[in-house]
């Protein structure tokens, strides 16, 4: 057991990139027991309902995976082997089809809540060592539209804000993101500071009426994909009325012309009518703007989400730029992470269109940097497969195997029946997993048990740029090791030099070396350095011991010209627009207390109680048009799939659009709750980001098939189940065999019939007058049928049959 009984030890939060500190402590039982840490600079003690209930999913092993089990053939059941007995077989498989058909035959999806090292190492092997820049995480579902928006304005993937900004501000546009649910513990200080600071100004936008709304002063419940639309009327607004600042965008940006034609396109009154609100709301956004001394603008998933994402991120961008509020106290674009480690994936570059620190694939040079560090093969310049492209390649054969860790596919991808198809024809699938519920250890070959958080040693960065350090507590249960020891142990059966580390520690040496006169430099720090100073951010400064809170505070940028890029992008929405057959507009989210694929949350009862099952959000108007009521079983069809969920009925979301929480897969088999079964199958062309918040859908009540019920036994159970079935459905048939001549009498008083208290009819009617009544004919076999609204029942049978 690591650690002494009953010691403290520091750690962060695994579930959204807030990155709030825990500490944990290891009991006398060998269990876990959470608390906010009072020390940490992002939470000071807080922690959201996840956090809070964090030991129960570290305590629970239930579901544990405890040893690697293996397959031969896919008509064989898994069984247990060694350790070496998986890897030798895998990296024999992956040897056959690289040799067969070339690196790019094979591929790894990893996750946004992989450890800093994890990343590192799978990306060194597959980038470095077999030559395919196949690898992408589940990250390109979330983040990648603001990575793209972000390299195209600024240069370089760096968000440029700290926490401490949210203190400093005095405007906050809040945009495609609900943080009071989503990012509790950064709202909650932004909560704090409004409490405080009453005239501070909060614009929300967005189609639902939110818990974050309920702090704004000024809601913009915009139509779904009118994003760029608003900004740049906020913008021309902005133009208008002088509230730009001149001398930043002369000095210190390109593209201010362009930009300025593209947003006097349009009047504000178009593109009030366009977004579906008034013109003196837009207006009164871009005066709370003006005033400002401290500008920040919030986004999350309802930007990058988007066949239009990068375009959303653009635009929002500019209203940063052409306004100053860029590297400067209480101002700037800052986009909140939803993964644990999403920017630490990003900083090694595990992605299929990056290098390690912030290198640029398609540049030669880079390239050449990072494959002399790494000594390995050469680095392919093609653009790996991202996270759907791998499941069409698995589709079409030309993806031979793949290997998923830390994340579910078969729920959050896209039209994620088509992602299981995908799966059923790969030819090798490699599993990597904690649970045994995965849905996707149904597809696997070789099913590799991965340890958990808490049981392994690392370091994450989140959406400030702050890295953690976090301790192993506990071991893991059974066999299970850590993904990194996996992945090394894997390299080194392929026959790869460069994976012998002796500890975490020295695979985040290797990283922070690579980082060496990089605009994230981290050169020469280690895990004692972060101890010391509880977290840092960077570019870390080894001179001075000290993290970077601000980026582009000289107005310097990681382009060409130094200089901060205003693009112009259009605003036309490519995504799957309505029509009469699907006229319903359907958007995909979060709710308060569950996380992605709900195999931690999902764990939890105190959790489950917010809300318990999948559901989707109606406007009572249209409710009221398809004669939908609320609790009611209904079906959401795209033209990919269907749900069936129970509506509520809700005037928080606009009319023509419903919603969908996305975190309900597969339950028993059955996959009718997940999303994603209507989800669009869109990217956006730049980011290669799933179209999850816009789709076209139609709604209908559920509409049961027509059965045949057949009951044996005509007891006063049976009786019960006829009444109750009937007062819901009176057009299913139902056939009840009995070998009693009088099938329906209360056998409870059939004592009272012998004794001859009771006469037979009283028997026969149940002893009730509102209880159905019987015309009796019938000796065994009988058609219960439903005849009128009185709940009366005829009994008739043309032939009698032995049948008990």
């Amino acid at each position: 057991m690591s650690g002494d009984k009953n010691k403290v030890f520091k750690s962060t939060c695994c579930y959204c990139g807030v990155g709030c500190g825990v500490n944990v402590t290891l009991e006398k039982n060998k269990t876990i027991t959470v608390q906010g840490d009072k020390d940490h600079p992002v939470n000071h003690g807080m922690l959201c309902s996840k956090g809070l209930n964090l030991q129960y999913t570290v305590n629970d092993k239930s579901d544990r995976l405890l040893y690697p089990q293996m397959r031969y053939n896919k008509n064989m059941p898994l069984q247990r082997v060694s350790w070496d007995d998986a890897l030798n077989r895998t990296a024999a498989v992956f040897k056959t089809f690289i040799d067969k058909y070339g690196p790019d035959s094979v591929a790894f999806y990893a996750s946004g809540q992989c450890l800093t090292e994890e990343y590192y190492v799978i990306n060194k092997l597959i980038k470095g060592f077999i030559g395919s820049n196949n690898i992408d995480t589940n990250s390109r579902l979330c983040m990648s539209s603001a990575v793209t928006a972000y390299k195209m304005a600024l240069g370089e993937d760096s968000v440029p804000v700290c926490y401490d900004d949210i203190e400093l501000a005095d405007c906050f546009f809040v945009t495609g993101a609900n943080p009071a649910w989503c990012h509790p513990i950064l709202w909650r200080r932004v909560e704090a500071h409004k409490a405080a600071n009453p005239n501070i100004k909060i614009i929300v936008a967005d189609p639902r009426v939110t818990d974050s709304c309920g702090l704004a002063d000024l809601h913009l419940q915009i139509n779904p994909g009118t994003d760029v639309t608003l900004n740049h009327a906020i913008g021309r607004a902005l133009i208008e009325t002088g509230n730009v600042d001149s001398d930043f965008i002369s000095n210190h940006t390109e593209g201010f012309s362009d930009y300025k034609r593209k947003v006097f396109e349009r009047t504000l009154e178009e593109s009030a009518k366009i977004c579906g609100v008034t013109e003196s709301e837009i207006q009164l956004a871009a005066t709370y703007i003006g005033d400002a001394k401290g500008f920040l603008t919030m986004w999350t998933m309802g930007l990058n989400q988007s066949s239009i994402g990068v375009n959303k991120n653009l635009s929002l961008i500019n209203l940063n730029l052409i306004t100053g509020h860029i590297g400067k106290p209480g101002s700037g674009p800052f986009s909140l992470t939803g993964q644990p480690n999403a920017m630490g994936g990003r900083e090694v570059g595990g992605l299929a269109n990056l290098l390690p620190a912030h290198r640029d694939l398609s540049n030669e040079l880079h390239r050449q940097e990072v494959q002399k560090f790494w000594g390995g093969t050469t680095i392919s310049g093609k653009t790996g497969l991202t996270a759907t492209e791998m499941f069409e390649a698995l589709h079409d054969g030309r993806l031979k195997a793949i290997w998923i860790l830390c994340t579910n596919p078969l729920t959050s991808l896209p039209n994620a029946r088509f992602a299981e198809e995908a799966l059923k024809r790969a030819k090798f699938v490699v599993i990597q997993e904690i649970t045994d519920k995965a849905e996707t250890l149904a597809y696997a070959d070789v099913i590799l048990p991965a340890a958990a958080w808490t049981e392994k040693e690392g370091t994450m960065t989140n959406s400030e740029r702050r890295i953690s350090h976090l301790n192993k507590v506990i071991d893991a249960p059974g066999e299970a090791l850590p993904d990194a020891e996996i992945i090394c142990r894997f390299a080194k059966k392929m026959g790869y030099n460069g994976f012998e580390y002796n500890s975490m520690e020295d695979i985040y040496k290797e990283h922070a070396k690579l980082t060496y006169r990089t605009s994230i430099n981290i050169h020469g720090l280690d895990y004692k350095q972060i101890d010391k100073s509880n977290t840092l951010q960077w570019p870390f400064n080894k001179r001075t011991e000290s993290g970077t809170k601000r980026l582009f505070t000289n107005h310097s940028f990681h382009t060409r010209s130094k200089k901060a890029i205003i693009h112009s992008p259009s605003d036309q929405l490519n995504s799957e627009l309505p029509d009469e057959d699907f006229p319903f507009i359907l958007t995909t989210g979060r709710v308060r207390d569950h996380w992605h694929t709900m195999s931690k949350t999902g764990k939890v009862s105190k959790l489950k109680q917010h809300i318990k099952d999948a559901f989707m959000e109606i406007n009572p108007t249209d409710a009221e048009f398809l004669s939908i009521e609320d609790n009611q079983v209904i079906v959401v069809r795209s033209r990919r799939g269907e749900v069936q969920v129970k509506a509520k009925l809700s005037a928080s979301i606009k009319q023509g659009v419903v919603f969908l929480p996305m975190h309900w897969g597969k339950i028993l088999g059955s996959d009718l709750n997940r999303a994603n079964n209507v989800t669009s199958t869109i990217l956006d062309p730049l980011s290669k980001e799933p179209d999850f918040k816009y789709c076209a859908v139609n709604i209908e009540k559920f509409q049961k098939d027509f059965q045949k019920i057949v009951i044996i036994g005509a007891g006063a159970s049976a009786y019960g189940f006829v009444k109750s079935y009937r007062e819901i459905n009176k057009e299913d048939q139902i056939t009840v065999f009995s070998k009693e001549n009088f099938p329906f009498y209360n056998r409870v008083m059939l004592p009272d019939y012998i004794s001859g208290e009771q006469k037979w009819e009283q028997l026969v009617k149940m002893n009730d007058e509102e209880e159905p009544e019987y015309s009796i004919r019938l000796l065994r076999g009988i058609s219960v049928e439903k005849v009128n609204r009185e709940q009366k029942y005829v009994i008739d049978s043309t032939e009698q049959k032995n049948i008990v």
